[in-house]
């Protein structure tokens, strides 16, 4: 039995595989991002989701082999890496267990364990991938100054082309109108309110107002569609930025993948990236995603643990995501 954790910044999935390919329980939390929850509500959540998984699919920690943990901004501070590190090791015990930056989990999962990139776009973004066992990653230094094509990036852009619209920097369009029907805004200036206090500008619900902003650009605003262009382009930059790191040669056609709850906006913003990665020099190919990422932490878990899933067991494995 192998457990993949896949932390996020708005939740975080459990998935328990065996070593046949079988799909033995899933199971989802919320938040991991332990910068706005802290580190004790993080680790009660991760006992709680790890228990029950197991309790699901019927079994204890001692029948557990291996258990990979991708948490959203671990290997982001060395004074804080042995905390994430001793985590899980109270309800596991020590040697049972790995974690590491939920990059890795969205690569896993998406390119198979394979040589590739993958981009992340949900709360926070960035890119990692794999060539020749090195591996290398681009982005994710946090929304204060980074995170740049995020679902926090494009709501930030979207709230600053607001009060743009708003006071007369910009031509109103139709984010302003959803803006103020979202909020019920009685002046426009009490988005702040909303922003500061209510929200408290906390990063998950921040992110979430993305969602208005790809509302606004399929109804026709072309100033909200040219920020999901932007965010194209800076998330384009970040796969260009890993394959120079990776030293991939020239001439080969390198696999690209993604996950991440921004690219549920279809051809919003996978359309402007696919048309950005295929413009540089470098030869690329898109292609979709073989398993999410909490699949891909426990298929990781297993090739941690000395046992890698069979290519029968794999292609198990597929046809239960692919249902």
């Amino acid at each position: 039995m192998f457990l993949g954790v896949d932390g996020g910044g708005t939740k975080t999935a459990f998935v328990l595989i065996d070593s046949e390919g079988n799909i033995r329980a899933e199971h989802q939390e919320a938040s991991a991002y332990y910068l706005e929850i802290g580190f004790d509500p993080l680790q009660a959540m991760l006992d709680r989701g790890t228990e029950k998984t197991l309790s699901l699919a019927g079994i204890t920690e001692r029948d557990l082999r291996y258990a990979f943990y991708a948490l959203p901004a671990y290997g982001e501070d060395s004074q804080v890496t042995d905390k994430f590190d001793a985590l899980p090791a109270a309800f596991l015990g020590q040697g049972r267990f790995e974690c590491d930056n939920d990059m890795i989990s969205s690569w896993a999962g998406s390119m198979a364990c394979a040589d590739g990139i993958n981009i992340i776009c949900g709360t926070g973004s960035m890119a990692y991938g794999r060539f020749q066992n090195r591996g290398a990653r681009s982005g994710g230094w946090g929304e204060l100054f980074s995170d740049e094509g995020s679902a926090y990036w494009i709501a930030r852009e979207g709230l600053n082309l607001f009060s743009k619209m708003s006071d007369g920097r910009a031509n109103r369009g139709a984010l302003h109108e959803l803006v103020v029907r979202q909020f019920s805004l009685r002046a426009d200036l009490d988005l702040c309110g909303h922003v500061y206090s209510t929200l408290g500008v906390q990063r998950s619900a921040v992110a979430q107002l993305s969602q208005i902003v790809g509302e606004a650009a399929l109804l026709g605003d072309t100033q909200c569609k040219a920020i999901f262009y932007r965010a194209a382009q800076e998330l384009a930059g970040m796969i260009f930025a890993v394959r120079r790191q990776l030293n991939v040669p020239d001439d080969i056609i390198f696999p690209v993948s993604y996950s991440g709850g921004v690219f549920a906006s279809g051809d919003l913003l996978l359309k402007p990236f696919q048309d950005a990665l295929l413009s540089g020099a470098n030869k690329f190919r898109l292609v979709q995603p073989v398993f999410s990422p909490a699949i891909g932490a426990a298929i990781y878990a297993a090739r941690r643990s000395g046992a890698p899933l069979s290519q029968r067991a794999l292609d198990r494995l597929k046809s239960h995501f692919k249902t």
